[in-house]
């Protein structure tokens, strides 16, 4: 696996609003780059629209300490720098660089010191329902989402019908989960926590902040945070996704939603922003990992013997060969980090790595933690560890999906000896580096002057929506109530 020595990984393209995320991933055929950038303000309709060319500058914060490499990009001609497995350099400064996409270029806050500033800190996360109710509703919010189902251009106004229909459908057993952990999911309640921990992690190095929680795809929304940090006047933002590693589907969404926020509103296309798109590879988060793991470790008989499962939230392999998302590299470039510190603490368990919660008929990320799990226990594997690398709270993917089908399952299949390592939640390490990923963030914030292209101005064609919206209609109507096709349908979902 490639090292990093920044968390802004610029193989997804469509963040900066250009071409299809496999543009730059067909540039670089052997392995990864990363460009020291920061990122704020908006895209018009953010990541989806593939054809344009953003008029944007962008500022992205590195999550790692003390590095002095700077790159400066400008245009389409982006300056990329090769990671090589094993350059491992995790004692670097937060380095900075300016992209500048198109005509216009990052403009200097305007604030003066006379004004007082009013710090702010945005984590994001997914939401989750917090009653039973709200589950098919949640559904379909996440099933809306074009990050989620990416269909083709032409068929882009079958989201909404095809979102509600697998909505409706997957809705019963998805309560059934929910009602196993105790009704709904713990997300909200824990990310208030976490976001309570920061600002005291902050305040005790003198930093005062406000610190809010937007979520996706349930409450409270990104765009409620939005509107309380217009409220609240702050100066300076730090935009902090709560997913290690970055997706498509995880930050590149919630990215692409302040893209389009951002875009339409002048106090906020003027605020100083900086984003950070990931911080896997932060010594604060490998450590506060290898923690847990080894602490875990010594719950086992034989902790020597223990297998190490890290089990990820799996992704399209669309994503990954066809759109360029880095989530594999970087996952596995996490676990390789994890695995180097317990190495380094004398712990040289057998690994392995597979992705969890696979939705419908397309091939998603492999190997699959269920099939894994049945073939470790016909080798003869008898003392397994869970690491749910890719959550740092716990929700139904860990409560129910591990802690409930994967244990029995793993059981069933011949391991004796199961456990599994909790989410880091609150961990303090945890949130102190969390802390220390915010302040090197700061220098970056940037305000930035948005317009919008000609070609963005002109693409809305009234006639032409019209009509996809009837065809659509009759698409959606048949899909729905056609018995046969209802029941297909249903099937491949499960």
């Amino acid at each position: 696996m490639e090292a990093a020595s920044l968390s802004g990984v610029i193989s997804y393209t469509k963040l900066f609003g250009s071409s299809p995320y496999s543009r730059i991933s067909r540039l670089i055929p052997g392995g990864r780059y990363v460009a020291s950038v920061s990122r704020h303000s908006s895209e018009p309709e953010g990541f989806n629209d593939a054809d344009k060319t953003s008029s944007q500058a962008l500022v992205v914060s590195s999550s790692v300490s003390n590095t002095q490499n700077v790159s400066i990009l400008k245009g389409p001609n982006l300056s990329f720098r090769p990671m090589q497995k094993g350059n491992w350099n995790l004692q670097a400064n937060c380095a900075v660089g300016v992209c500048n996409f198109g005509k216009n270029v990052v403009e200097e806050s305007r604030y003066t010191h006379a004004t007082e500033e009013k710090l702010g800190v945005l984590l994001l996360n997914l939401g989750g329902p917090e009653t039973l109710n709200d589950v098919q509703p949640f559904l379909y919010n996440l099933f809306a989402d074009p990050d989620i189902i990416r269909l083709p251009r032409l068929f882009k106004f079958l989201q909404r019908p095809l979102a509600k229909l697998i909505s409706v459908v997957r809705a019963p057993k998805s309560k059934e989960g929910y009602a196993a952990i105790g009704g709904g999911s713990p997300l909200r309640k824990i990310t208030d926590e976490q976001a309570d921990a920061l600002r005291m992690a902050l305040e005790a190095k003198k930093i005062h902040a406000n610190v809010y929680v937007g979520m996706r795809y349930w409450y409270p929304f990104t765009e409620e945070a939005i509107e309380q940090i217009k409220r609240d006047r702050i100066t300076k933002l730090v935009v902090l996704p709560l997913y290690p590693q970055f997706s498509i589907s995880t930050t590149g969404s919630s990215i692409r939603v302040l893209q389009c926020i951002f875009r339409e509103d002048q106090y906020l296309s003027r605020l100083p922003v900086s984003v950070i798109l990931s911080w896997y590879q932060r010594q604060g988060y490998i450590r506060s990992m290898a923690d847990l793991i080894e602490k875990e470790l010594e719950r086992f008989a034989k902790p020597e013997e223990v297998m190490i499962f890290f089990s990820a939230h799996g992704v399209p392999l669309s994503y990954v060969e066809d759109a360029g998302d880095p989530y594999k590299d970087q996952m596995e470039e996490c676990i390789y980090l994890i695995m180097q510190e317990l190495k380094a603490r004398g712990i040289r368990n057998d690994h392995t790595l597979a992705y969890q919660s696979r939705v419908g008929p397309v091939q998603w990320l492999k190997p699959y933690t269920d099939e894994v799990l049945v073939e470790l226990g016909q080798k003869g594997v008898k003392s397994l560890l869970a690491v749910p690398i890719s959550f740092v709270s716990e929700h139904i993917e860990t409560l129910e999906e591990i802690d409930m089908e994967y244990k029995h399952l793993a059981l069933e299949s011949g391991i004796e000896n199961w456990g599994r390592v909790p989410a880091l939640g609150c961990t303090s390490s945890f949130i102190a580096d969390l802390a220390d990923a915010v302040v090197e963030a700061l220098p970056s914030a940037k305000a930035l002057s948005t317009s919008k292209d000609a070609a963005e101005e002109s693409e809305y064609d009234p006639l032409r929506y019209l009509i996809k919206m009837f065809f659509g209609s009759i698409l959606a109507f048949i899909l729905l109530l056609t018995p046969k096709v209802f029941h297909a349908f249903r099937n491949h979902l499960f």
